[in-house]
């Protein structure tokens, strides 16, 4: 009778109905989309009930990552350079690569400094301004951030005097996060990280012919899509998205 018992018990489990698997997806951003990323994740997790993933990281160290493997589902960079070099890599779908966002370039320093502007042309006393501080950017080695401050440095005249007083951070968040914490006076960010953080103001709005144009591009790995992967880079690309996107100072394609 325990023996009928059992084999009836199993027979109904295995009949129930079987819960819809949730789907996860794994986004690789850059660091400087996190705020705005966080809550796009948020909203379409609610409306799909699949997962979103997110690694933030300095471009450069994603790309890389991707090259050596790492199993993302989508890629956004904070610069072409590094979505060239994804797709050098065949790592990209190069057919889902679109320009999704820009973004600009500013000075800030934390709002506790009594400096309100600065000058940025050849003029600029920068030794004089740090008084013995430093001037934070991303690695101008393979940071997009740096990368681009490095071009705005160098195009108005300041980056030989301004190299030998920099501090270099592994991405633009660990930049800010030093201007904040008051480690450096100043630090060369984009305007959306100005724009979420609480202790620091924009000093200087880097003029944008200084510099290439900050561009976002997303792209879908090379690995097959899932439903809710092509799901999530379809949202990030709708109405909805933009609005949260230009809310955190990003301007949309």
């Amino acid at each position: 009778m325990k023996k009928l018992w059992f084999v009836l018990f199993s027979l109904c489990l295995f009949n129930l109905p079987q819960a819809t698997a949730q789907e996860k997806v794994l986004v690789f951003a850059a660091s400087s989309l996190t705020n705005a990323l966080n809550e796009l994740a948020e909203s379409y997790e609610h409306a799909s009930g699949n997962e979103v993933v997110l690694s933030f990281a300095s471009s450069s160290t994603l790309a890389r990552q991707l090259a050596q493997g790492a199993p993302a589902d989508l890629y956004l960079s904070a610069n072409t350079k590094w979505m060239d070099y994804a797709a050098e890599q065949k790592v990209i779908n190069s057919e889902s690569r679109k320009d999704l966002l820009h973004n600009r370039l500013v000075l800030v320093t934390h709002k506790s400094e009594s400096v309100n502007s600065v000058p940025l042309n050849a003029s600029w006393d920068i030794t004089k301004t740090l008084n013995g501080s430093r001037l934070v950017v991303g690695d101008p080695n393979h940071v997009p951030a740096g990368i681009y401050a490095k071009e705005a440095l160098e195009s108005l005249g300041l980056w030989q005097r301004a190299e030998p007083l920099l501090a270099r951070a592994n991405n633009v968040r660990a930049a800010l996060l030093l201007v904040e914490r008051q480690e450096a006076k100043f630090g060369i960010v984009y305007q959306t990280d100005a724009q979420v953080a609480q202790d620091v103001k924009i000093v200087a709005q880097f003029p944008e012919r200084s510099h290439q144009p900050i561009t976002y591009p997303v792209a879908l790995t090379r690995q097959a899509p899932s439903k809710a992967a092509q799901g999530f880079y379809d949202y990030l690309q709708s109405s909805d998205a933009t609005e949260v996107f230009e809310r955190y100072g990003f301007s949309v394609n």
